[in-house]
C-alpha cells in the first residue's frame, strides 16, 4: 500500500460528494487500523406498511397486548421479530 493522501478541506457536501466520486478512500485512510464500532442508541429505519388481519385477529391482539400492558401494534412487532428471528 502507498502513502496515505492528506484529506482535502471541503467547502461543501457537493464539493464532498464529487471528490469521493472520483476517488478512493483507500488512498485517504488507513483501513488496516479500522475499528468497528456499534451504535446502540441509533434508532432503526421504521417504514409504515398497511396490513389487512380479520377482526378478530386484532381483538385477541388488543386483549393479549392489554394483559402484557403493550399495545397491540407494539405486540405484533415483537411477534414477527420473534418469528424472524427464529427463521434465520
Amino acid at each position: 500500500m502507498g502513502k496515505i493522501k492528506k484529506l482535502p478541506i471541503f467547502k461543501s457536501e457537493d464539493e464532498e460528494r464529487d471528490f469521493w466520486g472520483k476517488n478512493s478512500s483507500a488512498d485517504y485512510i488507513d483501513w488496516s487500523k479500522a475499528e468497528r464500532v456499534t451504535f446502540p442508541n441509533l434508532q432503526p429505519t421504521l417504514k409504515t406498511i398497511s396490513i389487512r388481519l380479520p377482526s378478530a385477529m386484532i381483538e385477541k391482539l388488543k386483549i393479549m397486548g392489554m394483559k402484557k400492558d403493550v399495545p397491540y401494534q407494539s405486540l405484533i412487532k415483537i411477534f414477527l421479530d420473534e418469528k424472524v428471528n427464529a427463521q434465520t
